[in-house]
């Protein structure tokens, strides 16, 4: 059977559950040799069915908000209704015209790395979104990039998951990982939908540890707020003062 590729796979499926079309639910393929699926019901769940990581970021965002990676704009819609100014941006035009939709006066069409407009108290990047980074080589810059887009006093509000557990340690602690990855929490994925199927693109998942490292080169307080059940935790990100 032929494969037919879509650049919005998200987007097309956010769209169709908000507008009860909704027949299944977004699969993905990665290279954890795993194949799993989205709920999309999940996607679009209220502030009492998000998990307690959430929930929390949710609770500390202060000021202006940026939610990096907003999907369906659940976030961005709580934060909304409780009198934030928040704008959602995400690179899927499917996923910005459903917050609009939705309801979301503020939205950005954009991948992150490419935008500069303005400046903000608290960014948000929830649902692994530090996962945007790509690569452990892409972290620095990306976050010195996050860095240029907070007001002074800001914060960044971000969770990941250390998948270490999904890997064979030897006697030593030494983890084994498949191919020539540098770092095992470089993973590649790609998504199926309705038998379309989307571009493959790099995500990371960042233990904790690694993250602080990468935070005290750049004069960034790191601050783990929250562990979930699941080895996930939700860290706030903050320059330093002198």
């Amino acid at each position: 059977m032929e494969v037919i590729f879509n650049k919005d796979i998200l987007g097309n499926a956010l769209l169709d559950y908000h507008n009860d079309r909704y027949s299944e639910d977004i699969i993905t393929f990665s290279s954890l040799d795993e194949q799993d699926t989205i709920p999309l019901p999940y996607l679009f769940r209220s502030y009492e069915e998000m998990p307690k990581i959430e929930q929390s970021a949710l609770e500390l965002s202060f000021g202006k908000v940026l939610d990096i990676g907003c999907g369906a704009g659940s976030h961005s819609l709580f934060l909304q209704e409780k009198g934030h100014i928040v704008i959602g941006l995400d690179s899927s035009p499917g996923a910005i015209e459903v917050c609009k939709l939705r309801g979301l006066k503020s939205t950005v069409h954009s991948k992150i790395e490419y935008y500069k407009e303005e400046q903000f108290d608290t960014l948000l990047l929830l649902m692994n979104g530090i996962g945007l980074a790509g690569r452990l080589s892409s972290l620095e810059g990306f976050l010195i990039h996050l860095m240029e887009l907070l007001k002074p006093n800001g914060q960044i509000l971000l969770d990941s998951s250390d998948i270490i557990y999904m890997f064979d340690q030897d006697e030593d602690g030494g983890v084994w990982v498949q191919g020539d990855k540098k770092y095992y929490g470089e993973v590649t994925f790609s998504m199926d939908y309705k038998g379309q199927r989307g571009e493959v693109f790099d995500w990371l998942y960042l233990d904790f540890n690694t993250l602080k490292a990468c935070c005290n080169s750049l004069n960034l307080n790191c601050e783990l707020v929250i562990s979930g059940e699941h080895y996930d935790y939700l860290a706030k990100l903050s320059v330093k003062t002198e």
